[in-house]
């Protein structure tokens, strides 16, 4: 055992981050183990008998309440796999399980009450809330007057305050909050509290002429709430190009049309100004056709005017691509340019090359006549009956492949 001390301080080291880790398991989540561990017990309580009275099955019963194979089959399906916090929380609490099911179980029968509260301490009884479980406020209906809910009640958590329902208001919940009434109540209980009209902060009656305040953006008129029209008045603050709107207790701030610059309402006829390519006609602001009153719209050459609303745009015209900001004519692509010899056949090759070989046997003659006259003309001829040959099949595929510099 030599090797146990170095290894002392490790293992209490993870003892102590083990309790913090479940310490800090929300309440819930073992709330919802724990239910579920009780849902097991019951789904097991009579696994693999047939529920006869014969002692052999009494005894194998009695065996089987508080065996490992039982507390097993629970432990597997307590919590989804696709649950982590149940499962971490499981695995956290493995000991604390076994020495319940083994020991604790007839004492304690309450696994929630045990685990969750005594033992773990992340859960409160009903009705105490926070770290150490203080009493929530109570009244006559009980917690938070039976109108509401302890902040953090059943945890440790929350500060203990009311959350009141709907409608009430108060430490205990016992008054009615702004937009309600107190009902009339024809028993000894206490009334219910219900809703004013919609414009009444406080009122007599559900009617709208029992108001006897009234809600910001409503001012009280013969105990009716009347909307304020805060757009005739100095109240609405909308930003530029904007109009105020008037609606019920309240106000918008919508945009301008497009056509305005500023603007007292919707359309292009509440402008105070028009935008560019607007122009005022009549009592409203309308669009500028910037092609038809322009004389060169688009100066670029080949293009074409296209009017938009407030302005207008330049497109090469049909028939016409834009290149490098020019708009050229739009011709289909028939591939590269064909050379004077691309076209030639395989017999046209080889009377070309016989034509060519007559040439220098004919150049060859003229020379070693060293200038004769006869074989000079010999020569001119055999040039001039080759070419006229040849001008004859291929004339114009030459004389194009000259022009186009091939």
């Amino acid at each position: 055992m030599w090797w146990s001390w170095p290894l002392l301080p490790a293992l209490v080291f993870f003892s102590v981050l083990s309790v913090v880790r479940v310490q800090t398991a929300p309440c819930q989540t073992c709330r919802k183990l724990t239910d579920s561990f009780i849902k097991g017990l019951e789904k097991t309580s009579n696994k693999n008998f047939g529920g006869g009275n014969t002692a052999w099955e009494e005894e194998k019963l009695a065996k089987y309440a508080r065996s490992e194979t039982r507390l097993l089959e629970i432990v597997e399906a307590a919590c989804d796999k696709s649950d982590f916090d149940c499962n971490k929380l499981l695995e956290q609490l493995e000991d604390q399980v076994e020495t319940w099911w083994f020991h604790r179980q007839q004492e304690a029968p309450d696994l929630f009450e045990w685990l969750c509260i005594e033992e773990l301490q992340l859960c409160c009884p009903p009705g105490r809330f926070g770290p150490d479980c203080k009493e929530c406020l109570s009244g006559p209906g009980g917690v938070c007057g039976g109108l509401g809910r302890c902040e953090g009640e059943g945890t440790r958590l929350g500060d203990g305050e009311c959350v009141c329902d709907p409608g009430y208001f108060g430490q205990l919940c016992q008054s009615c909050a702004d937009g309600y009434y107190r009902e009339k109540s024809s028993n000894h209980s206490t009334p219910a509290c219900a809703a004013c009209y919609h414009s009444c902060k406080k009122c007599s009656g559900p009617e709208d002429y029992k108001c006897v305040d009234c809600k910001p953006g409503w001012i009280l008129h013969d105990n009716k709430c009347v909307d304020t029209d805060e757009c005739g008045t100095e109240l609405a603050r909308c930003l530029s190009n904007t109009y105020c709107h008037n609606t019920d207790g309240s106000y918008e701030c919508r945009g301008c049309d497009q056509a305005c610059v500023g603007c007292m309402g919707s359309g292009p006829a509440r402008c105070k100004k028009c935008a560019r390519g607007y122009k005022l006609r009549g009592a409203k602001c309308l669009d500028v056709d910037e092609c038809s009153e322009r004389a060169i719209a688009c100066p670029g050459l080949n293009e074409a005017c296209f009017n938009e609303e407030g302005s207008f745009r330049c497109e090469c015209a049909d028939g016409f691509i834009r290149r490098d900001s020019i708009c050229v004519e739009n011709q289909p692509y028939t591939g590269p340019e064909k050379g004077l010899f691309d076209d030639m056949t395989d017999d046209e090759v080889l009377v070309l090359q016989q034509m060519f070989f007559g040439v220098v046997i004919c150049a060859l003659a003229t020379l070693a006549a060293k200038g004769d006259m006869v074989f000079t003309a010999i020569f001119i001829g055999g040039v001039a009956a080759m070419a006229g040959y040849w001008l004859s099949e291929k004339g114009d595929r030459m004389l194009d492949g000259f022009l186009k510099g091939r």
